[in-house]
């Protein structure tokens, strides 16, 4: 049963989140998992694709159009090949979210979304309602185009054995876009979804400068990455790019710390699944509490000092 999963890269590296797709593929019965590289210079991810477990063949598209991985270009490559496969999966990323609506509304079928379990090959699980209910949904079109949450989902391992890489024709540029800036955000910090540790801070902290001088000496000593709820980030607390939620990133770290986060509903869809949960919080009947496997309650800008200096 061939699968065709589309790799989210910067044409240096694979993200991880390519990885995790690669495990949820694997766990449909009889899955021969193919890999679409597609961008301009981009042979060293698909080398890395090649040497992932589970991984049967590359297809590599290299064309200079597609240097800025444009949605519609993209698209139109995905489904020009998607004859004779059964599932077409990509990563619930800002790249996967962007992408494979697309390709499903031009292939006439309905998208999976979020995927966090696979039953057979037709029937998936996906959280609804704020992850507070999950749905079991069962797809009768010829084609299955998914989304993975990959959190739910273990990175592949990689092997020693490469699979074939398989140049593929990129196809012509639609021209129907271009990319006129980009502003990228440069932290020595691991990147928020993919990071073991993240320490996240809400609108009890009050203000950009509490956020930053509080949050950060805590985060240097675990070698952890910054996350923010919606509130912070409305409020101009933390950029976009640090919102944990569900209008945000969906985080499941080994150690999640939340500082003056309340726990509304929104931002536990984005972070309850982290392995270890704790949260400091004034007021003791804080939902955030509700998830959390430690909890402190009192003043976060006496406790979060203590903590750091404790932890030496």
């Amino acid at each position: 049963m061939p699968i065709l999963v589309v790799a989210e890269h910067d044409d240096a590296s694979l993200k991880s989140g390519t990885l995790n797709t690669i495990t949820a593929a694997s766990a449909v019965p009889g899955a021969e998992i193919h890999v679409l590289v597609a961008g301009c210079g981009c042979a060293a991810p698909a080398a890395a694709a090649a040497r992932l477990a589970g991984v049967a063949k590359v297809r590599h598209a290299d064309a200079p159009h597609l240097a800025d991985h444009g949605v519609e270009n993209l698209a139109a490559l995905i489904c020009a090949n998607a004859a004779g496969y059964t599932h077409l999966l990509a990563p619930a990323t800002s790249f996967g979210k962007n992408l494979m609506p697309r390709v499903a509304a031009a292939l006439d079928v309905a998208q999976i979304s979020e995927i966090v379990a696979v039953e057979s090959d037709d029937t998936f699980v996906r959280p609804i309602y704020a992850g507070n209910a999950l749905a079991t949904v069962r797809s009768s079109d010829a084609v299955r185009v998914i989304t993975v949450r990959t959190t739910a989902f273990d990175p592949a391992g990689r092997v020693d054995a490469a699979a074939p890489v398989e140049a593929l024709d990129a196809g012509a540029d639609l021209k129907m876009s271009r990319l006129v800036g980009r502003e990228l955000t440069k932290s020595e910090r691991p990147e928020l979804s993919a990071a073991k540790v993240v320490v996240s801070g809400g609108r009890g902290l009050g203000s950009s400068e509490n956020y930053h001088g509080v949050l950060e000496p805590l985060a240097g000593k675990l070698g952890a990455a910054l996350g923010a709820s919606r509130a912070a980030v409305d409020a101009g607390y933390a950029p976009n790019d640090y919102q944990v939620g569900q209008t945000g990133k969906i985080v499941a770290p080994q150690l999640y710390v939340a500082i003056g986060i309340s726990g509304a509903i929104q931002h536990l869809a984005g972070m309850k699944d982290s392995k270890v949960i704790v949260a400091i919080n004034k007021d003791p009947e804080a939902p955030i509490f509700q998830v959390a496997d430690y909890g402190l309650v009192g003043d976060l800008f006496q406790l979060v000092p203590d903590l750091t200096a404790a932890l030496g």
